[in-house]
């Protein structure tokens, strides 16, 4: 009885040994009118009960996940020489923004059975339940939706750019490009260990329009009808006034 006890005393000593502390240098992202981008620093430590072992090296992985939405994503085929649409699939959940940052190759610090249970990878994060019967290549589908972002700098796999010092202290910095989704961007954390997942950590970035942006993105869903007035006003009245002074130059 006495050994139990000393079991179940051990093992939450043993289980959080190792635990992750994070850092951003950032909270916040206002887009502007002149927003073209932003880089966020994510910064940490490890925290440990006990000193550093002669076990296997740990290794750092950081994910950064926009607000997921469903995404149609279509096929087209050459008919009668053009180009037209001919199947499509629904991915369920396909997150507007994805970076995987590592210390490491990913496949040297990440085992699969681990990335099913945490969804690291981008293929993980991306939720695609089913697809039409009539489609036998549904994955292709999901490829090619990782493809497309990959190319418009919205899905990014970044291997070996966490600086992991003395197994203590670990960097690195993700490059946020000018076409945000406004929302909630999850950074997560993860510590492992001969590819399992020994710790992690999850804070949230926000992102959102302020100032006359903000302003006018409400006005557009909240009044439409007068945002198109307002719209085809400004548009009229900028139409005068360029008239008026290349009139003004010409007689000058």
């Amino acid at each position: 009885m006495r050994f139990l006890l000393l079991i179940l005393l051990i093992l939450p000593l043993s289980a959080g040994a190792e635990t992750v502390v994070l850092g951003l240098s950032r909270d916040r992202i206002n887009i502007t009118a002149n927003f073209d981008g932003s880089e966020i620093l994510v910064f940490g430590a490890v925290k440990r009960e006990v000193p550093i072992s002669d076990e296997e090296p740990l290794e750092v992985i950081v994910t950064v996940a926009g607000p997921s939405t469903p995404v149609v994503v279509r096929r087209k085929d050459k008919r009668y020489g053009i180009w037209v649409n001919n199947a499509a699939v629904e991915v369920d959940a396909a997150p507007s923004f994805y970076a995987v940052a590592t210390s490491g190759p990913l496949e040297d610090v990440l085992l699969r059975v681990e990335d099913l249970r945490h969804k690291i990878t981008t293929t993980r994060a991306i939720r695609s339940v089913g697809a039409p019967d009539d489609i036998r290549d549904s994955s292709k589908f999901t490829d090619a939706l990782i493809r497309v972002r990959q190319q418009n700098g919205l899905y990014q796999l970044l291997e070996g750019v966490v600086a992991f010092d003395q197994q203590t202290l670990f960097n690195t910095s993700i490059r946020l490009p000018a076409n945000l989704t406004e929302g909630g961007y999850t950074t997560r954390i993860f510590l492992t260990r001969g590819g399992a997942v020994v710790s992690d950590y999850e804070a949230t970035i926000f992102v959102g329009k302020v100032g006359l942006e903000r302003w006018l993105y409400m006005l557009s869903r909240s009044q439409p009808l007068v945002y198109g007035i307002m719209s085809i006003t400004i548009a009229v009245l900028a139409g005068w006034g360029a008239s008026a002074a290349f009139r003004l130059l010409r007689n000058s």
